[in-house]
């Protein structure tokens, strides 16, 4: 048996991100499929980077570029050319990893759903235990599909068997391998190029190596984690549906503790990024995706959606639709309305029901009732914007600015003609369409003058009708 010696830190990650995925039956690498608004990969990434290893080196293949463009320079990059099998794929990093003395975990980059503790924790069980190898197990009540762990007297591995070899009593042994490993890092690749590909499939195996380091008399152990779950490889379009189950009841759990309330944790859907203070409601049905930050002491109402958005302290928002906008303290939107890219949102403000903002700030103590389009303008502070009114920004060609200036009038029905300066304390009466400049304390009048026509029933066929008389 070798006698290994080396640090805590001399730690090493190989993330096997390289199969198509070709259960998914999607456009879509298998590891880049999202699990709670991030890929698959991303998850295991975000994990293992909190343990702080030496280095991390993710295996590509299957759609490579995107894998990269994804994970940027967190992690190193081996390209497998060829899908010939875990070994091979861990064979690929050999360039950068063979000479280094140290520990080497290996996890599948379709696996989001580990944690940085286990994953520390396997690291601290193989270095205790000074194993040549270390499987990761897990307690499944039915363990059908699984490899099994056979122990020996000592407690140590003596087999890994597969489902398909195992025997009756084999069967009934509930302790199963995940396929997450901590090697002797040397060792691990001293015998790679020992594993052949003898098997129905051509291919070469990992768990070959952990049998080539057992038949050397090595030390093979078994850390056992307490979650089956978090084991869940997800290969189909069902198996990605339970991860983002589990994982969206542990995001949901974790702002609960963290002083969220949450009225129906099982229909809301909240992404792993997102951020929310304490104090705040989440009412049912709410989804809330991408980098979206939500604040203390604010209500999210029944139905809406807020995507990559940023939501102050005291906001309430009512069934509504918030993306790509910000929303600043005790401002309120709804019920039914919609904030899209570029809005942003003053203090105070109040957007009442079926509004749409586009691409324009609203200031401070401003209320849009309802019924109303701003896009592409400026309001200021404590301007009161009347029922149905439509800033007409697009001329065909281009989108045009208007400008609103502090504690003006826009009466209801009014249409305002980009580009337009309305100047502070100015006004707009009720259904009219103003495609000019509006100096301070006027107001502008653009209708026709109302003409009232004498005796018009007469003129009417109706009238002639003794039921309409």
């Amino acid at each position: 048996m070798t006698e290994r010696k080396f640090p805590m830190s001399n730690r090493y990650v190989i993330i096997l991100a390289a199969g198509m995925g070709t259960r998914m039956k999607s456009k879509l690498y298998k590891v880049l499929q999202p699990v709670a608004g991030k890929a698959m990969v991303d998850h295991v990434v975000t994990q293992v980077e909190q343990i702080k290893p030496d280095l991390i080196e993710t295996v590509v293949g299957n759609g490579a570029e995107k894998v990269r463009d994804l994970l940027g320079d967190r992690t190193n990059y081996a390209l497998q050319e060829q899908q010939l099998g875990t070994a091979h794929a861990v064979l690929q990093t050999e360039k950068e990893l063979a000479d280094k003395d140290g520990m080497t975990l290996i996890v599948s980059g379709d696996t989001p759903l580990f944690t940085a503790d286990t994953f520390q924790k396997l690291f601290e069980y193989h270095e205790q235990q000074n194993a040549a190898v270390s499987i990761l197990t897990a307690h499944a009540e039915n363990p059908f599909g699984y490899g099994r762990i056979i122990r020996d007297q000592r407690n140590n591995v003596s087999k890994i068997v597969e489902e398909k070899d195992a025997s009756d009593d084999e069967k009934k042994i509930q302790e199963i391998n995940t396929g997450v490993y901590c090697f002797d890092n040397k060792q691990l690749f001293e015998n790679l190029h020992s594993v052949n590909n003898d098997n129905a499939q051509g291919e070469y195996y990992l768990p070959d190596v952990v049998s080539i380091l057992k038949s050397q008399g090595e030390k093979i152990v078994a850390y056992q984690m307490s979650d089956l779950s978090e084991s869940l490889g997800v290969n189909d379009r069902v198996a990605l549906s339970q991860a983002e189950k589990i994982m969206r009841k542990r995001i949901n759990e974790s702002h609960m503790r963290d002083g969220v309330t949450i009225v129906d944790p099982e229909n809301t859907y909240i992404d792993t990024d997102v951020k929310i203070g304490n104090d705040t409601t989440i009412e049912p049905n709410v989804k809330i995706y991408g980098d979206t930050t939500i604040g203390s002491d604010c209500v999210i109402g029944l139905g809406s959606r807020i995507n990559n958005s940023t939501i102050e302290n005291g906001v309430t928002v009512i069934s509504s639709t918030i993306e790509n906008a910000i929303m600043h303290d005790g401002s309120n939107i709804g019920p039914n309305s919609h904030l899209r890219p570029k809005a942003e949102i003053g203090k105070k403000v109040h957007i009442g029901n079926f509004c749409e903002v586009k691409n324009a700030t609203i200031g401070d103590r401003t209320k849009v009732g309802h019924l109303s389009y701003v896009g592409d303008a400026t309001l200021g502070t404590d301007i009161n914007v009347g029922c149905g009114v439509v800033f007409v920004n697009y001329d065909g060609v281009k989108k045009l600015h208007a400008n609103i200036g502090d504690h003006s009038f826009i009466g209801s029905n009014s249409n305002i003609i980009a580009p337009v300066e309305m100047a502070d304390h100015s006004f707009i009466a009720a259904g009219s369409t103003v495609n000019k400049d509006i100096p301070k304390h006027a107001m502008a009048i653009a209708r026709p003058r109302q003409t009232n026509k004498e005796d018009y029933w007469d003129k009417l066929p109706l009238s002639k009708s003794e039921e309409w008389k």
